[in-house]
């Protein structure tokens, strides 16, 4: 005789088996599904806001709580491109790298956009040619 906690998982297991083997391949946009395909973002606003903003917030101006996250607003550190572009490479603190999950052109694109936004004036263009040359081993 089985025991209840193993006959529970037998039966469960019979009973979500159907729901499996109908469920649409591949994910997608389909009415009912919990898959939601996003488009990524492209334009430097776009990044900032969809993966900067969590932390830095809304206004850039940082915060503190469970750690200290700078203020990108005002910064004079963003005067030089490199020094946002090795820090969203590479990470630092409670930063995490980007380096994978983010392109080039996305990189440079939000690096653009907070050098040029939130009270800093550094109109230099960033290119993703920028990006990728911080990005090579023999630049570290």
């Amino acid at each position: 005789m089985m025991n209840p906690t193993h006959r529970l998982i037998a039966i469960l297991a019979l009973v979500s088996t159907p729901a499996l083997a109908q469920a649409p391949s591949g994910g997608g946009d389909i009415a009912g599904s919990a898959t939601v395909k996003v488009a990524a973002p492209v334009s430097g606003e776009q990044v900032y806001t969809q993966v900067c903003q969590a932390c830095h917030m809304a206004d850039a101006k940082g915060g503190s709580g469970a750690a200290v996250i700078p203020a990108l607003a005002s910064n004079p550190k963003l005067a030089t491109a490199g020094y946002p572009i090795s820090l969203i490479l590479r990470g630092r603190g409670a930063m995490p790298p980007l380096a994978d999950m983010l392109a080039p052109a996305q990189i440079a694109n939000v690096t653009g956009y907070i050098r040029t936004h939130f009270g800093n004036n550094y109109a230099t263009p960033v290119t993703a040619e920028d990006v990728l040359r911080l990005k090579t081993p023999a630049a570290r």
